[in-house]
């Protein structure tokens, strides 16, 4: 348990935006409901991200 929780704040905000979308997207979500989701997640996270457009999260997803 200790590991999954260290490996969880470690990862990188690219990171967690690929995770958090692919969790999202196999629960059924849309994308227009998965970013605003994502950008409003990024920054209750330990060590906030950047501020990131929704542009720049699918930017991130789809390359």
């Amino acid at each position: 348990m200790v590991a999954d929780v260290l490996s969880y704040f470690s990862e990188s905000a690219e990171e967690f935006v690929r995770r958090r979308h692919g969790e999202l997207k196999a629960r059924g979500f849309t994308n227009d409901e998965i970013f605003p989701r994502i950008a409003g997640e990024l920054h209750g996270r330990r060590v906030a991200a950047p501020e990131l457009s929704l542009r720049q999260l699918r930017r991130i997803v789809y390359g």
